[in-house]
């Protein structure tokens, strides 16, 4: 795969996928390493004093899923033998499942998914 074959509007959205992916990656670390969430999470989400004791889990799951949108994308702008490209393609998916194991293991979210669904 390279850069000629796609067209434009693909290739926009692959780039943007990548400036999206490095910022949740940065901010996902920027989250857990502080163990803080940024104060416009804790506004937009109006999360109480007890609902805010897992920053470090939520960061690291926030890096992790931009980590594997980030690696889903390198096959498209890096060449490659198709392989590699289907192993960085498992990878990804396995940093994507695990991210999402963590969000699982949260049980505000998961109270916060059913509310909605009713």
């Amino acid at each position: 795969m390279s850069l000629d074959a796609e067209d434009p509007v693909t290739m926009a959205l692959r780039v943007g996928v990548v400036v999206v992916s490095l910022g949740s990656v940065v901010l996902g670390v920027r989250v857990a390493v502080s163990r803080r969430f940024p104060e416009a999470w804790v506004r937009l989400a109006r999360l109480k004093p007890g609902e805010r004791s897992q920053p470090v889990r939520v960061g690291i799951a926030q890096a992790m899923i931009g980590a594997g949108l980030l690696i889903q994308q390198a096959p498209f702008f890096v060449s490659m033998p198709l392989p590699l490209g289907r192993a960085l393609f498992a990878v990804s998916l396995l940093l994507l499942l695990t991210a999402a194991g963590a969000f699982s293991l949260l049980g505000r979210w998961l109270r916060m998914m059913m509310c909605r669904a009713r």
